[in-house]
């Protein structure tokens, strides 16, 4: 009986080999059916295709021959016991010194035939090795030739055991697979049914074929990714909305108090956020801009067009630490207009909450400015038509959800200092209208960067010292909260005290981290905007929204420790007054390429959604996909990076069949639910 991939939920128990032990071991790799063992893709592929006997080991390459065992032995004694494998091929003998591979002695006893792999030499009058690749070939079986899959593996799981129960699911199950895409479309763009391509992708005969293979699986998951974000758009456009007049009098009244002009990128942007909100269906957008772009200003402003319609507008950040500044903000801009504001988190005075939640019940607040309490079971709003999601990536996709149904089908717009590659824009967010603010607002100094070894660390601090000394103000940027045992790095903790004892005796240093109680944070960061605190040391706490202008100079240590993203935005904390202000970025020797590669990028340009490509090259889409923001499935064989136009033409597909062909929205769906049933759906 034909069968699609994601039916396949049979225990991989039921495969022959695959024990209650060894179904354990697969299961800390998430395998625990035959379909998750399926789709359990190769991450690299050797060529096996020349043979070189045990004679040849000195020659340039691996050793790769057919041999049997002859002999085993054991050296060492307790804990230090180790296998010793004695192999002989047509033209010599060799010995496989198996460290913590005693069950090897069970898997290949003397006589039995085994295909061996690996880097030989002559040691102790023999040929061996260490660093090999055993496979036992079983009585009737030919040996695998030409490219051979190398799988992510854990404790207890070789290669050569995936492999076998990899065979052994194709045989039982593979053949019966049966095509998810419509034949037609399979064979305009040139797809592998999806059993040869399931079977040539973990044995292909040559690169070609492999290359079809993944060509195919990687267009089959585009394309349910793509299908589900049509369907979305779809059943938003479906959705009627009947608009109130909005003249934009409230906007213009604040734009005129502004103490600075419009950029020509934030009004531009606030003119297509405006266009949909005069749209009869809801809004869903996002806006992405650069540190200190001015974003906040421009989702108060479209905020405000919600307000003079009747509705009330809720804006929701990730920490009460940016909440709060947000509301402080909005507060100096929109109270003298006559608009109602107010601030609700999870720690507001329990004699506050109630009458605040009694006036947002009864539409008496326009504007509601807070954490994660916006969407708290007892709160209700009485017309919540438009949402704010700053710093977007820091909710769960069911954490956004919960807001927005705390409204009657209300305009969404996200909101993110992290600018988004146009590859995975259109796979995490490919439902979403993009927004974008590219220039930062005039007059501000670009901040200049150094890099510096860790043990050049004294002249930072007396570089920072001349400019505490002019009036300005310092962070000082650590990875840890407190010290570790397993690693040897510099705390807030430990580095607040000597910064205070040792270093800047004569200067109020200040300790900020995210264990601190919120009402101890924001006694900090006042006394830090005041200015009676010249030195902030914290962890990345102040990542976002701290927004100093008398400070003018980043000090991270241990930078190799922080993601490129992260340093941009703690980078992004300075240079916002009219003083000159740097970052120094200090590293210690025990640095690895990637951060070589993060440094430098950082160093080279101030420029977030050039850094955001080059985090995307560094990193690799696999690490972005798949987190609880997206709110879908991850993928498994896809690239957005490499597959860009793969990705172009799924999504083409996709959004041409849900628009041309309303019959199938029934299959779609079908199709869409069995594309989130194969692969791990992300946590809201």
């Amino acid at each position: 009986m034909a069968v699609f991939l994601h039916e396949l939920r049979q225990p991989i128990g039921t495969l022959r080999g695959a024990g209650p032990a060894l179904a354990s071991r697969l299961g800390r790799l998430g395998i625990a059916t035959v379909a998750e063992l399926l789709q359990h893709y190769p991450r690299d592929y050797e060529d096996r295709s020349a043979y070189r006997p045990f004679s040849r080991f000195a020659e340039p390459g691996p050793v790769h021959t057919i041999a049997t065992v002859t002999a085993q032995e054991w050296f060492g004694f307790g804990r230090m016991k180790t296998l010793k494998l004695i192999v002989a091929d047509e033209s010599s003998e060799a010995a496989l010194i198996c460290f913590n591979r005693p069950f090897l002695e069970k898997t290949l006893p003397v006589g039995s035939r085994a295909v061996v792999h690996g880097k030989f030499q002559f040691r102790y009058g023999e040929i061996q090795s260490s660093a090999f690749d055993v496979e036992r070939l079983e009585e009737g079986r030919d040996p695998i030739v030409g490219l051979v899959p190398l799988y992510s593996l854990t404790e207890g799981v070789a290669q050569g055991t995936l492999r076998r129960l990899m065979r052994s699911a194709l045989d039982m199950y593979g053949k019966r697979v049966e095509d998810e895409i419509d034949p037609e479309l399979a064979a305009a763009r040139e797809l592998l049914p999806k059993a040869r391509a399931l079977a040539s992708i973990h044995f292909p005969a040559a690169a070609a074929e492999r290359e079809s293979a993944r060509r195919t699986l990687a267009y089959e998951e585009l394309f349910k990714f793509q299908l589900g974000i049509a369907l979305r758009m779809r059943a938003r456009h479906s959705q009627t909305i009947r608009r109130k007049a909005a003249p934009g009098l409230l906007a213009e009244r604040l734009i005129q108090r502004l103490p600075f002009s419009l950029t020509a990128d934030q009004a531009k942007v606030l003119a297509e956020i405006n266009a949909d909100l005069d749209e009869p269906h809801p809004m869903a957008r996002l806006l992405q801009g650069d540190v200190g772009s001015g974003k906040t200003i421009v989702a108060l402003l479209a905020a405000l067009r919600a307000v003079e319609r009747g509705g009330q507008a809720a804006i929701m950040a990730p920490t009460e630490l940016l909440a709060r500044l947000h509301a402080a903000t909005a507060a100096a801009l929109l109270e003298p207009l006559g608009v109602k504001l107010a601030f609700l988190a999870g720690n507001v005075d329990d004699a506050a909450r109630p009458p605040l939640l009694e006036a947002l019940a009864s539409g008496a607040i326009d504007i509601v400015i807070g954490t994660h309490a916006l969407f708290s079971e007892d709160v209700v709003y009485e017309a919540l038509q438009f949402i704010v999601i700053d710093e977007q990536h820091r909710f769960g996709v069911m954490q956004r959800l919960a807001l927005y149904k705390k409204g009657n089908i209300p305009d969404m717009l996200m909101m993110t200092a992290t600018p988004i590659p146009r590859s995975l824009a259109l796979t995490l967010f490919g439902d979403l209208a993009v927004s974008s603010i590219r220039t930062l607002p005039p007059g501000r100094k670009p901040v200049i960067t150094h890099l510096a070894k860790q043990e050049n660390e004294l002249k930072v601090y007396d570089f920072v010292r001349k400019l505490l000394a002019e009036g300005r103000q310092a962070f000082f940027v650590y990875p840890l909260i407190g010290e570790s045992e397993k690693a040897d790095l510099k705390s807030a903790e430990a580095m607040a005290a000597r910064l205070a004892e040792e270093v800047y005796p004569e200067y109020p240093v200040a300790l900020l981290h995210s264990k601190l109680k919120e009402e101890k944070k924001r006694e900090i960061m006042e006394s830090f905007v005041a200015g009676s605190t010249k030195i902030l040391v914290s962890t990345t706490v102040v990542e976002v929204g701290v927004d100093i202008p008398n400070a003018a100079v980043m000090v991270v240590e241990h930078a190799e420790r922080f993601g490129l993203s992260a340093l941009h935005q703690l980078r992004g904390r300075i240079g916002r007054g009219a003083h000159q202000s740097y970052c120094f970025l200090i590293y210690s020797d025990d640095i690895t390429e990637d951060a070589v590669q993060r440094l430098k990028a950082l160093y080279g340009t101030s420029d977030g959604f050039a850094l955001a490509e080059e985090d995307l090259k560094i990193r690799g889409p696999g690490e972005l996909l798949g987190t609880a923001q997206s709110g879908a499935f991850r993928l498994l064989v896809a690239d957005p990076l490499r597959d860009f136009e793969l990705l172009k033409l799924a999504r083409a597909d996709a959004f041409g069949i849900v628009k041309e062909d309303p019959g199938f929205l029934t299959a779609a769906h079908a199709l869409y639910r069995r594309g989130l049933e194969t692969a791990d759906k992300a946590k809201g």
